[in-house]
């Protein structure tokens, strides 16, 4: 358990890890936040967050989040020229965070070769990718799922509890990786799935707005289809995931599943429905612009409906 308050650094201000960071500032805890355009961390500011200019700068924290978009990415702040790890030992000093926890949605390969980096240094790493938007967290229904040393996930348990309610530890090593895979490729076959019967409703003669209102009060309502109510009625697909990032989620389920030999033909269907979305343009909007392409797929061409609905996160 924590037993002093630690000196915790952050890495990434993006849709997601503004809105986490956000929570540890405001709950007053030590923050140094790095992000690489700074102009992107500087509203912490007024939060108590201290803000870095060069992720270097996290070094001697205790411990250490990191919320970026890709491996690629989490590899090149932490280990990279410049990277955090990259400080030279100083005697008396350490130059290093005790423990790493990786937010990020990667492969069960790249994290393996990010904690076998991390030892190598004398740091821990905890994979803790979240289920969520930044919708979700500001509502404090955030969840984590974690795995690595347990020793490491008791100590920051009170830490990821100000950002979530829920932290799930699942076992040594990547196995959060390869949970945080599968529910995203359950995402993107939920929100298709989703689409389809929504627009079959439609074109049958039921309002979108009516329908929903049915599916969220049914069994088969959940708090994924509440959320995503007002854009698939109002069509409002500001971003809160796009569908790059959810095509390269599903390519990481399809690895695992060759990996593992574990067919996923509705997964596989789903990649391909993004990708041909992707290749008609649709890119800078949220991933639920997949209704569009399933109306249009259908020969009716869709309105917004303007009638206020709920997305359960009050």
């Amino acid at each position: 358990m924590v037993t002093k308050k630690p000196k915790i650094g952050w890495i990434g201000t993006g849709r997601m890890g503004y809105e986490m960071a956000l929570r540890l500032a405001k709950a007053g805890c030590d923050l140094t936040v790095y992000n690489r355009t700074r102009a992107k961390a500087e509203p912490l500011a007024k939060y108590g967050a201290k803000i870095a200019s060069r992720v270097t700068e996290l070094a001697a924290c205790d411990l250490v989040f990191c919320m970026v978009s890709t491996y690629a990415d989490v590899k090149e702040v932490v280990a990279g020229k410049g990277g955090l790890l990259s400080q030279p030992k100083a005697k008396g000093k350490r130059r290093t965070p005790r423990i790493l926890i990786e937010c990020s949605s990667i492969s069960l390969e790249g994290s393996a070769e990010l904690r076998e980096i991390l030892a190598g240094h004398g740091t821990r790493l905890l994979a803790a990718p979240v289920s969520g938007n930044a919708k979700v967290i500001k509502a404090g229904k955030l969840s984590f799922v974690c795995s690595g040393p347990r020793a490491v996930f008791d100590e920051v348990s009170p830490l990821l509890k100000l950002i979530a309610p829920s932290a799930s530890y699942v076992g040594e090593g990547e196995l959060a990786r390869i949970v945080k895979i599968c529910h995203n490729v359950f995402l993107g076959v939920v929100i298709q799935s989703l689409c389809e019967i929504t627009v079959l409703a439609q074109k049958a003669g039921v309002p979108r707005h009516a329908f929903l209102d049915f599916i969220n009060q049914s069994v088969m309502g959940s708090v994924f289809s509440r959320y995503k109510t007002p854009a698939l009625v109002n069509l409002d697909f500001k971003v809160t995931f796009t569908p790059a990032l959810l095509r390269k989620d599903i390519d990481l389920g399809l690895d695992a599943g060759r990996k593992f030999e574990v067919p996923l033909p509705l997964a596989s269907l789903t990649r391909d429905l993004i990708q041909t979305m992707m290749g008609k343009g649709m890119t800078e909007q949220d991933f639920a612009t997949l209704l569009l392409q399933q109306a249009r797929a259908s020969g009716i061409e869709l309105k917004p409906e303007n009638v206020a609905v709920s997305d359960g996160l009050a």
